[in-house]
């Protein structure tokens, strides 16, 4: 394990046991660089003794001086002139080991924390190539190509490299190359751009299915650039892992073989990653050797209210609420801030909450504070993007879309409500504080969620662990299937090829050719339909063409829905919010992917229910837990939006629930399961009464609980209880992956089992709670208005479940807990359902 995989490479000041109340009264209070005090902006914060007692722990992390070194002797110094206008005089020691690496031609993935540089260290020697190419005397010179995950990253890159290569004249060309770029200027990009700025969506759809269009370029590529490689897990990565094959393949056919330099937030191992991502040996620069603010960092529980709700539960405070407050707060100090939500509906709610508070105090702050989210129209994005560049906004609540890389200097605090599924993602999170060298501020708004309840009472899960490994299967057949028809449709596929797919293609061209979707013609597999291949993988896994939300009285479109998420966000009766204004869907029309809303102002939000059952289809492995079992292969999910709830705003509480009529969904995944035999129950003290309600508050809590242990979030994974299943003939507690095929975290579940339902069992017997409450074993998501629950039945069953699993030094006790890392309710009713996929072509 290298130092740096340590969050932000830093060791971290000791802390607060468990459950203690900790305020670091050492910490310094005033950045001398800037004025700027995270110390003295908390506790204002927490002034009075309500918010105080909010704080269940404060870390510091303290300023860490930067080390210099020299860039290679082969940059050109053009260049090096060019960056040094930009105020840069020397680089930080691993950007220059980058660019190193980068003009040997050694593809190298460089993992640092946030604001490290990152950008800079691939850019230079980038940029110094493209102007060595400029220079040729025959040809069009190097190129280069730019992904990233989101179009606003790419947006505010491509900002970047024209800022820093305007002093090179023409040499470099960069542009970007989306599905917001306007048609007349794609064909301009494709003859003559030498750094174009995409993300892999349009990689995949776009450029690789026209790649003779693109000969010119992909001949002459030296460079391509993948920016936040950490977000390509799950079954994403594992489809951008295939377009990078495709492209590499495409490259080689016309004679190139670009180097790949990824760039990554701290992650463990980058180096496996990388090589899983791009099929590449690559080499890895971990040691961040950029300084640092002081960072202060927060743990806050919003405080019990006295209201009551599912089963006579306690509530807290909703997180939305607090960090509604707060950004509140910080606006009124002018301390310039981002709150991260992990819901586009958050979000909006979050900003809509300020501004109406701001309005009180100062009409002016509350035009200072928006929402930002996926959704938006390209230009609403970009108005918002310059606001928060130009300082013009104080405050902005928004999704990960923000996460990922946006440069935004001057920041001074970070709210995460909600924590973000994981460590490496709260990291990413906090450090868009402090990105000038200044100190920073971040505090952690739990939600009343097993796992946010937990993290906060037990901060060294959060401050004591190395960040996790990115998890993705470019193995998965519902991923390479289509990608080998995309790539087969592209220049028919040879035996010659198949190594670069990976050994799970040769098994799968039978099976393409049976479904008529390939055919063999002398040696090589030839795409058969009219239709475009591309088109068959799905990549971001949203289930077909987004929905459309459309204004009923002018037809005005106000934005998108992905298809996987419209069934519960866009039905019939659901609010929609939008840029601050409130929305009631009057109709969802599937067939033509279109939600018609109009403008409406409910005291309430509304929660979709799910129903859904799974059945076994294959046990890939089996191992004794005592008398008991744990298990781990492939099943087959259906699900049905049947009703929503309405919840009224601010408290949460339940108004009502009204029936809906959508039709159900089926997804074949990856699993684990554990069961329990009759003794058991006996020796657990559960008779039939409860088993029902114990299994489900299990389901739920390990659920929860699971983001700790898998690159994932409760909303990546769904789950089903059953007291007697029919395919097991055993009471079971079934998790499932929310992709087709599998996304890796049910079989992360089944590598840490062991501590990983031990932490589950902790997480409900530690809640202060009576019978059960959002914080250990209700869910927000459960299909059944969480009942039957049982509290002490499930510490029971888990006690006697944890009884049997194998030790260290036992037969399977590596495949149970610590082995290579790869990626009950009643019947038909879930615990907590998972997003749903396409089907396999």
């Amino acid at each position: 394990m290298h130092d740096a995989l340590a969050p932000l490479s830093v060791t971290p000041v000791t802390h607060s046991m468990p459950m203690a109340k900790n305020h670091r009264s050492d910490r310094p209070r005033t950045d001398p660089a800037s004025g700027f005090s995270p110390g003295t902006v908390l506790d204002r914060l927490t002034s009075g003794p309500s918010r105080a007692s909010r704080i269940t722990h404060t870390e510091h992390l303290p300023p860490r001086a930067g080390r210099h070194a020299v860039w290679p002797d082969r940059i050109r110094p053009e260049v090096i002139s060019a960056v040094q206008a930009c105020g840069i005089e020397h680089p930080w020691a691993h950007q220059a080991r980058v660019a190193e690496h980068a003009l040997d031609g050694e593809s190298v993935v460089v993992a640092t924390g946030t604001a490290s540089g990152k950008s800079l260290a691939y850019l230079v020697p980038v940029l110094s190539s493209l102007l060595d190419g400029a220079e040729a005397p025959n040809g069009r010179g190097a190129t280069a190509l730019y992904l990233s995950p989101t179009k606003a990253l790419g947006a505010d890159q491509c900002r970047s490299v024209k800022e820093l290569s305007q002093p090179l004249g023409n040499a470099v060309r960069p542009a970007v190359y989306d599905g917001d770029t306007p048609y007349e200027e794609r064909e301009w990009i494709r003859q003559y751009a030498n750094y174009v700025l995409t993300n892999p969506d349009m990689l995949h759809l776009g450029i690789l299915p026209s790649h003779p269009r693109w000969s010119s370029f992909l001949k002459s590529l030296k460079y391509v650039i993948v920016d936040e490689c950490h977000t390509y897990r799950g079954v994403f990565g594992s489809h951008v892992a295939q377009v990078l094959r495709r492209l590499r393949r495409l490259c080689a056919r016309y004679g190139s073989s670009p180097v790949f330099l990824l760039a990554s937030a701290t992650t463990a191992e980058p180096s496996v990653s990388a090589r899983r991502l791009t099929g590449l040996p690559v080499v890895e620069v971990a040691d961040d050797a950029s300084p640092r603010g002081e960072l202060v960092f927060a743990l806050w529980e919003p405080p019990l209210t006295e209201l009551h709700g599912e089963k006579g539960a306690p509530v807290r405070r909703t997180a939305t609420a607090e960090t509604a407050d707060l950004l509140t707060d910080l606006a009124v100090q002018g301390v310039r801030s981002v709150a991260f939500v992990r819901s586009r509906r958050g979000a909006e709610l979050i900003s809509v909450i300020a501004q109406e508070r701001l309005t009180e105090v100062d009409r002016s702050l509350a035009r200072r504070v928006a929402a930002y989210r996926g959704g938006y129209l390209p230009e609403e994005r970009r108005a918002l993007e310059r606001a928060l560049h130009s300082g013009e906004l104080l405050g902005l609540a928004a999704t990960t879309a923000l996460e990922l890389g946006v440069d935004v200097s001057g920041l001074d605090a970070v709210l995460i409500a909600g924590y973000p599924g994981t460590r490496a993602s709260l990291w990413q999170q906090a450090g868009r504080a402090g990105r000038s060298g200044q100190g920073a501020l971040a505090v952690l708004i739990a939600r009343d969620d097993p796992l946010d309840t937990y993290l906060v009472h037990h901060p060294e899960a959060l401050f004591d662990q190395p960040v996790e490994s990115t998890v993705l299967d470019p193995d998965n057949p519902y991923v390479l299937a289509p990608h080998l028809c995309a790539a087969a449709a592209e220049i028919p596929l040879t035996d010659q090829d198949l190594d670069l797919f990976g050994p799970a293609s040769a098994e799968l061209l039978p099976q393409l050719e049976a479904a008529k979707l390939l055919r063999r013609r002398t040696k090589a597999w030839h795409w058969t339909r009219r239709e475009r291949a591309a088109d068959l993988a799905d990549i971001r896994g949203v289930g077909g063409p987004p929905v459309q939300v459309v204004e009923a009285g002018t037809g005005r479109l106000l934005g998108t829905v992905d298809a996987s998420a419209s069934h519960s966000t866009v039905h019939e009766g659901a609010v929609h919010l939008h840029q601050g204004r409130t929305y009631l869907v009057r109709s969802l029309d599937l067939e033509h992917s279109v939600a018609l809303v109009e403008q409406a102002d409910p005291p309430y939000s509304t929660v979709a229910r799910d129903t859904t059952s799974i059945s076994v289809l294959e046990t890939d492995v089996e191992i004794p837990w005592g008398a008991g079992r744990l298990c781990y292969g492939s099943v087959e999910v259906t699900s049905q939006v049947v009703s929503f709830l309405r919840r009224r705003l601010i408290t949460g509480e339940v108004m009502g629930e009204s029936k809906l009529d959508l039709p159900p969904r089926t997804l074949r995944t990856r699993a684990v399961w554990w069961t329990v035999t009759e003794d058991q129950l006996d020796e657990a003290g559960i008779d039939p009464e409860i088993l029902g309600g114990s299994l489900h508050a299990a389901e739920h809590a390990s659920i929860g609980m699971l983001p700790l242990f898998a690159t994932c979030d409760r909303w990546d994974i769904g789950g089903v209880s059953v007291p007697l299943h029919p395919d097991t003939l055993l009471p079971t507690v079934f998790v499932y992956d929310g992709q087709p095929g599998g996304a890796g975290f049910a079989e992360r579940a089944f590598h840490t089992a062991r501590e990983w339902l031990v932490a589950t069992r902790q997480a409900i017997a530690s809640c202060e709670c009576d019978a059960g409450c959002p914080s250990c074993i209700q869910s927000p998501k459960c299909g059944n208005g969480n009942e039957p629950l049982h509290k002490r039945g499930a510490v029971r069953l888990l006690t006697v479940l944890l009884r049997g699993a194998p030790t260290a030094t036992e037969p399977g006790a590596a495949e149970a807990s610590g082995g290579p890392e790869s990626p009950a309710e009643p019947a038909g009713a879930p615990g907590e359902p998972a997003p749903q996929g396409p089907p396999v072509p």
